[in-house]
């Protein structure tokens, strides 16, 4: 079972994002602040659960968080900025929007740049180990997945509905016939070049 806090006198709220990877679409992170008691016993790193299981989870986070929140950075300002910062800013966002402030932030992966007058600490694939960031991976997961699905109906070509913006063989080779659109990613490369044997970047896809 995951645990419940980092640090028990804080408040304290987790973070993470989903589709720093992805060719398409934006990044997205979330923030959430559990009770200290909250306990389950099967959520986990979202990339672990299947899509009812997330989708189930998603509104008892929403029930029983003490506060929670969801924010994106798009494809423009990530070819701006790059998607490392962007990720940051994503997760800086859903803090923002928190109608609690939190005393200190919990967040997923070794880096991340410091919020004002909030201390963080970093942990290294966190939505396996805490509660709180577990939480976020989920509620970030679902809002790409359905924003990108209801994308893939605006561009079918793309396949979104089922790679959610990950470069997949099928969407790369979609680029190829159709080019790029204006939700693409066009500070990465979009399309393999020849020769290029580096295996597809599928770690967050998490559909089924």
């Amino acid at each position: 079972m995951l645990k419940a806090y980092y640090n028990i006198d804080a408040i304290e709220a987790g973070l993470d994002e989903v589709g720093r990877g992805c060719l398409a679409g934006p990044v997205v992170a979330a923030a959430v602040i559990l009770p200290r008691d909250y306990k389950h016993s099967f959520l986990n790193d979202s990339k672990q659960l299947t899509k009812a299981q997330r989708l189930e989870l998603e509104k008892e986070i929403i029930r029983e968080s003490v506060s929670w929140a969801v924010a994106e950075v798009d494809n423009v300002e990530i070819d701006k900025i790059n998607i490392l910062k962007a990720s940051f800013l994503a997760m800086h966002r859903a803090v923002d929007k928190l109608r609690i402030r939190p005393e200190h932030l919990l967040v997923d992966g070794n880096r991340f740049t410091p919020y004002p007058m909030i201390p963080h600490t970093c942990i290294i694939k966190g939505d396996a180990h805490y509660l709180s960031i577990a939480a976020a991976s989920v509620l970030a997961k679902n809002y790409r997945d359905e924003l990108m699905s209801n994308l893939s109906r605006q561009f079918p070509h793309y396949g979104w509905e089922q790679n959610v913006g990950y470069p997949t063989v099928h969407h790369r080779k979609a680029i190829v016939l159709h080019g790029p659109c204006s939700y693409h990613r066009m500070s990465f490369k979009l399309i393999k070049e020849e020769g290029d044997q580096s295996v597809e970047e599928t770690e967050d896809l998490g559909f089924l």
